[in-house]
Parts: structure tokens; C-alpha cells; sequence
């Protein structure tokens, strides 16, 4: 039975977030990606919540979190609200994994606003420049003709650009929850708002800094991921300059929804009391 529900509700200086936990334990929170929501980790928190509190939220502009015209969700924004997230949540020092815009946003709250993490895991995620899939570089280049689409057709951009992501196909159900959010007006205008503010500054801001992360690090990538190659990962892990990386042969950008019981015993072997 998955433990995943964002039942709270967090004001946050870039609106209302929606945010759950479960379990007891050190704290570990969990950050996810571009156009994922907190969903994207139910298949691992039900294991991750025997040995830890684990901590999550829907980014703002994400998920069931709110959305608004001319709301800015851009990484600086995102990485002040992981740094106000865990004030909220009273978090000093936990444990956090990272996937996608989740890597970006927490290495800004940890490498310029103070964040201290115990562990950290960094899976598949945006760090370094360049940035994401062609059909990201496209939209963001023409964003206006994409926004006002009849809704079939936005649905069927979405649909396929998830799937892109994948090495491995999911349940439809899974399919259909990462989906729905940006199926509603205001989803949809936040869709291809995040195109619009997409902007590689913001990491380019942290690359020089990774080798002085604060902490133990490891590294865990989807080997096949169509978005974002093998062989940046490993340029990643060569300028964090710690030893701890692991490959995931035949899974593509989402490795906790494509193979969850793959990325657990990945996390085994680094995170105190799994496995």
C-alpha cells in the first residue's frame, strides 16, 4: 500500500504548497523534477518510511501545489522554497534525495543558502549545463505557439513527452497521475510557463561549487535516460570528487517509477538502516 498522500497544506513565499510525510525515523526529504510532482516517489517511500520520517512537497507551480498567472517557480525560486520547506518542517540536517530539477534546486538551497544535508542522493538530475531533451530546448524557444492549444492536443504533448523520459514503460494509472495536473487550465498554463523560465544560469550559478558539497554524496543514474546521458552524470560525479556512484543498466530518466526495488538497493548500501 503506498504511504504517499500530500495532505498538508505550507504557505511558502511562492504560494501554497502541498506536502505529506510518513514514518519514523532520522529525516530524509525528497525532492523531485521537471514535470514530475511529489507522486513520482510513492513506489519507494513505503520502504524508505520503515528506517526514516520522509519528508516531501509538490514544488510550487507543480503537482497539486498552487498555480497562478505570472507566477515565477524558476530553480532560484525553487531553491529558496526547499531552504523554507525545512524550516517549516523544522529539519536541520536531513538526509535528501534529489531527481531531475530536484538536483539543481537542492544543491542552490545547500550550496548558497545554508542547507545542511546529512546524505545526499543525486539520481538522474539537472546540475550541469546543457539542459534537458530537444523538445524542452525547442518549446522553450517557442513558447507562445504551444500555449492556448486545444486541450486533446495539450494532453497528447504531455502524454508524450513523459513517456520520452522512459527506458521502461509504467502502469497507466502512474501514467495518468503524473499527468493530470497539467491538464487543468491553470496546469496547463503552468506547463509551459516552467519552458519559460527555464534559464541555465541558475546553474551555472553552483557548478563550480560542487566540489564542496558538505556531506557524503552519491550519485545514481538510469543508464538508458533519453533526456540526460549516462556521461553527464559521470562529469557530475568527477567534480563532486567523491567516491560513491552507481549505474542502473536499462532504465531511462525515472528510475524510482521505472524500477523502484533497483533504486532501493542502490540507497541500501548509503543510507543508514535500509536494506
Amino acid at each position: 500500500m503506498s504511504h504517499w498522500d500530500i495532505a498538508d497544506a505550507v504557505h511558502t513565499s511562492a504560494g501554497q504548497v502541498r506536502a505529506g510525510r510518513s514514518g519514523r525515523g532520522p529525516d530524509l526529504v525528497l525532492a523531485h523534477g521537471w514535470p514530475w510532482s511529489s507522486f513520482s516517489w510513492h513506489r519507494i517511500i513505503p520502504t524508505l518510511a520503515k528506517a526514516y520520517r520522509v519528508h516531501w512537497y509538490d514544488m510550487p507551480g507543480y503537482g497539486q501545489s498552487e498555480k497562478r498567472p505570472n507566477q515565477r517557480t524558476s530553480l532560484d525560486v525553487q531553491g529558496e522554497i526547499f531552504a523554507e520547506m525545512l524550516d517549516h518542517w523544522g529539519l536541520r540536517r536531513p538526509s535528501v534525495i534529489a531527481h531531475d530539477f530536484g538536483g539543481a534546486t537542492t544543491l542552490r538551497a545547500h550550496l548558497l543558502h545554508g542547507c545542511d544535508f546529512d546524505r545526499y542522493v543525486i539520481m538522474n538530475v539537472v546540475a550541469m549545463r546543457p539542459w534537458g531533451s530537444e523538445f524542452f530546448d525547442h518549446v522553450g524557444k517557442h513558447v507562445a505557439a504551444f500555449q492556448g492549444l486545444p486541450p486533446h492536443i495539450h494532453k497528447a504533448i504531455v502524454e508524450a513527452y513523459i513517456r520520452g523520459a522512459l527506458a521502461n514503460g509504467l502502469p497507466e494509472d502512474d501514467v495518468t497521475q503524473l499527468v493530470a495536473p497539467w491538464l487543468t487550465e491553470d496546469g496547463a498554463a503552468s506547463f509551459y510557463r516552467q519552458f519559460a523560465q527555464a534559464d541555465e544560469r541558475y546553474t551555472a550559478e553552483v557548478e563550480p561549487l560542487f566540489a564542496s558539497i558538505r556531506c557524503p554524496v552519491k550519485v545514481i543514474w538510469g543508464a538508458d535516460d533519453p533526456w540526460i546521458p549516462l556521461a553527464r552524470g559521470e562529469a557530475l560525479h568527477a567534480l563532486i570528487g567523491q567516491e560513491q556512484f552507481e549505474t542502473l543498466p536499462g532504465v531511462g530518466h525515472l528510475p524510482q517509477l521505472e524500477a523502484p526495488e533497483a533504486v532501493l538497493n542502490a540507497l541500501s548500501g548509503f543510507l543508514p538502516g535500509l536494506g
